[in-house]
């Protein structure tokens, strides 16, 4: 009986616990418990006051450190539950966010130590702000144990918040400076006309790589990664520029190595970029190919590619060119090109992802002609086609039509170029179409059109009796990763 009776008392006092814990949480009284309770421990622990000014107390610099705190402190949820708080407009128009107000403490947890901030504004007689601090209280017993760790906490949190939060940029340079402007880039993964495997494969890969600052230092390496992208023009190469920066947030500075007035002007450039940025060189294969009139020498661009000289730690840098052919292997080497990426002419499965994006069609009875002309070995840049979709968006049905007759008017360009170099090749010397031997006794042939269309050629022939190639164009060995 005795027993019964003892139950029944806990299930009572359970309920009333209940009762009561709901009666705190419904009338808010929770809060009330929760000062009371944050007083006593107040009043039983001893603190440390630590202050981080606005301004340097000596020299009246900015404290840069001051700003780090600002974004760490009013990105803690904590500060939603102060007593006070103030709403301010961000940087984008429906933006609100909040602010701490004068003398409210914001707490914080870190290594399972309790912390707080509190935002300090001093005032003169005339109601002017005479200085800011934000104060930080820490338990003396958890000081030697969390501060640090902490404080480098601080950095890398407010970092992230900054560079998820700046307006990127895109500098050129003119006369040896960088010149910025906007950056407002619409390019994304997503919209690339790429292999969907070797977007994912890019993008894990970039993804990584800034994460990875620790692990490149502890192997005694630069934290730094390069990109080679190579194809004819219109693939896609300087939307792949812009879509790695948006995805980063890392800003972009375009080196127009033509601009320079040699290897200090180029190492004197690199040296005034940014951490965690891109820096972009379009079209090497062009500069190299009229290197006796660029200023920048070939050992220079070397060094500029290894990353001593010109502090490319924490930074990406992007080549591109039209085609790898006749470029020394030096400059292709591991370690100066981490990744080569292949962008090819468009395809039938690169034409319906451009036909999604740009008319939202996924299937059309029309497709079954454009597979057809593709197959038969005609093709067009994305450039091209998305252009002609662009002009007739609001017809779907006119567009692939443009495209289609489009299509078949550059394989018939095609096939009479092909039939004009057939024909003078049977009509002339072998030894008057050839610049002599290249790398590797490969022919280097005078009309670099003619070679363009050779390879197309060739390329169509190869389809048969080769080795299928990717939805994109793009085989496994054409996305190396070194």
């Amino acid at each position: 009986m005795w027993v019964l009776n003892l139950l029944a008392l806990c299930v009572a006092m359970v309920g009333m616990a209940y009762l009561f814990w709901l009666f705190l949480h419904r009338t808010a009284l929770i809060f009330v418990v929760k000062k009371w309770s944050e007083g006593v421990l107040n009043a039983v622990h001893v603190y440390q006051h630590l202050r981080v000014p606005e301004l340097d107390g000596l020299t009246q610099r900015e404290n840069h450190f001051y700003r780090r705190v600002s974004l760490y402190v009013n990105s803690l949820p904590s500060l939603e539950d102060s007593d006070y708080a103030n709403l301010i407009s961000g940087k984008r128009a429906n933006d609100i966010i909040l602010s701490p107000e004068g003398g409210q403490p914001i707490g914080d947890v870190f290594l399972s130590a309790r912390l707080s901030w509190v935002n300090r504004i001093e005032r003169d007689d005339r109601n002017r702000v005479v200085s800011r601090s934000f104060e930080l209280r820490i338990r003396k017993k958890d000081k030697r144990r969390v501060l640090q760790p902490y404080l480098r906490h601080i950095h890398a949190v407010s970092g992230d918040i900054e560079q998820r939060g700046k307006q990127l940029k895109i500098h050129n340079n003119v006369d040896g400076e960088w010149i910025p402007a906007p950056f407002a880039h619409p390019a994304n993964f997503e919209t690339l006309v790429l292999d969907p495997e070797v977007k994912a494969k890019i993008k894990h890969d970039l993804e990584t790589f800034v994460k990875s600052e620790q692990q490149y230092h502890k192997l005694g390496r630069l934290w730094k990664r390069s990109y080679l992208l190579y194809g004819p023009y219109g693939t896609g190469k300087s939307s792949f520029i812009g879509a790695a920066a948006n995805l980063l947030n890392y800003d972009v500075y375009n080196v127009n190595l033509s601009q320079l007035a040699g290897d200090g002007d180029l190492n004197t450039l690199l040296l005034r970029t940014t951490a965690k940025s891109i820096i972009a060189v379009e079209d090497l294969d062009l500069y190299i190919s009229e290197k006796s009139k660029g200023r920048v020498s070939f050992s220079g661009l070397l060094n500029f590619m290894d990353g001593i000289q010109s502090s490319l730690d924490g930074k990406i840098t992007i080549f591109t060119m039209n085609s790898k052919d006749g470029i020394e292997s030096a400059l292709l080497r591991p370690g100066r090109i981490d990744v080569h990426i292949y962008f090819p002419l468009c395809d039938f499965n690169s034409f319906k992802n451009l036909a999604s994006n740009y008319l939202g069609v996924k299937e059309h009875k029309l497709y079954s002609q454009v597979e057809e002309i593709f197959q038969s070995g005609a093709t067009m840049s994305p450039a091209e086609i998305s252009e002609l979709m662009l002009v007739n968006r609001s017809s779907p049905s006119r567009a692939l039509r443009s495209v289609i007759s489009a299509l078949r008017s550059n394989s018939k360009k095609s096939m009479k170029s092909l039939s004009r170099i057939g024909e003078t090749a049977a009509s002339s010397p072998t030894t008057s179409h050839l610049s002599g031997a290249e790398d590797g006794g490969c022919i280097g042939w005078k009309d670099p059109t003619a070679k363009d269309q050779f390879r197309r050629l060739y390329g169509l022939l190869g389809l048969k009796g080769h080795k299928r190639v990717g939805s994109s164009g793009v085989v496994d060995s054409e996305f190396i990763e070194r």
